[in-house]
């Protein structure tokens, strides 16, 4: 099911503030991807199938988003960018927590989201990575699944 064209997943995008819709419009793009918003007005789920690959939000004025990440990768990127924090609200070892306005590149943001995403597709089953992998090229599941290189 492709939930890009949803209609919550269309409305929840409609509310997001300014500075959050570059990052949502980039995650929701990506193959079978939509949005949810289980923790109330202010955070935007996405999810691929149904488990989460990124998580979107302004805390105090500052916007963010979550993104699963490989526990050592998780370490470097803290270590490299300023504004890479240990995921806020999630499991510290497997999720990073990105300031939007910090210090991370816009294509190594992208390459974080395709990460994430990626990740949360090796989690699926056998049959649904099938399923998926009939519709979509490995590049376009995959993507940036490529090592940090600081």
């Amino acid at each position: 099911m492709n939930h890009t064209d949803d209609y919550r997943t269309a409305e929840y995008l409609a509310r997001l503030p300014e500075g959050l819709k570059a990052i949502a419009g980039y995650l929701v793009q990506k193959p079978e991807a939509w949005c949810d918003m289980p923790f109330g007005d202010d955070a935007w789920v996405f999810k691929l199938d149904d488990k989460m690959f990124a998580l979107v939000y302004r805390r105090n004025g500052v916007d963010y988003v979550n993104l699963k990440c490989d526990p050592q990768q998780a370490l470097e990127l803290r270590d490299v960018f300023e504004s890479v924090t240990a995921g806020y609200h999630m499991n510290k070892r497997h999720w990073n927590t990105i300031q939007l306005q910090g210090d991370v590149p816009r294509g190594e943001l992208e390459r974080m989201c395709d990460h994430s995403y990626g990740l949360v597709f090796k989690g699926l089953t056998k049959a649904k990575q099938r399923a998926l992998s009939t519709r979509y090229s490995e590049g376009e599941l995959l993507g940036a699944d490529k090592p940090f290189t600081s």
